[in-house]
């Protein structure tokens, strides 16, 4: 059976503000039944979710998901903890570079997969001090400057 093309692409625009990238993981999430169709109906936030380990397990914490509407009983927690699937290797090495001062891990963006999973793309991070937000903005600035002056 082919799947459709899916275009769901949940992204975290302040965390691109907040937080300087370090380096990026692709991670498969475990969900309920009920959260996956709400991620396919585009329901869900990333605003303040971030990565932490507890043993040797690596959860995203504050990532909301709504409630399916169609959903019973036995609906879902929206802000519960979900545990991300990585790589062993992959694993040990966030956990290694997490316990260095000032880094984090943080949800990138969440979306569906080719063949229909959800990925979550997080980011061991560092916080940007307010300098680094001013040139971020500057940045920004003069690009769609000279995006207005391409297309006038």
């Amino acid at each position: 059976m082919a799947r459709t093309k899916t275009n769901i692409e949940i992204k975290n625009k302040r965390a691109a503000f907040e937080y300087e990238f370090l380096e990026t993981f692709t991670a498969g999430i475990c969900l309920v039944g009920t959260e996956i169709k709400s991620i396919r109906a585009g329901k869900a936030s990333l605003a303040d979710a971030y990565g932490y380990f507890s043993g040797n397990e690596l959860f995203i914490k504050n990532m909301h998901i709504a409630e399916y509407w169609w959903g019973n009983l036995n609906n879902h927690d929206p802000r519960r903890d979900r545990k991300l699937l990585l790589h062993r290797r992959e694993l040990s090495k966030l956990q290694r570079r997490t316990s260095e001062k000032g880094l984090t891990i943080v949800a990138v963006k969440l979306y569906i997969a080719e063949n229909g999973y959800a990925k979550l793309v997080i980011a061991l991070s560092r916080g940007k001090k307010i300098y680094d937000k001013r040139a971020s903005i500057k940045e920004k600035d003069l690009r769609r400057e000279a995006d207005r002056a391409i297309f006038n």
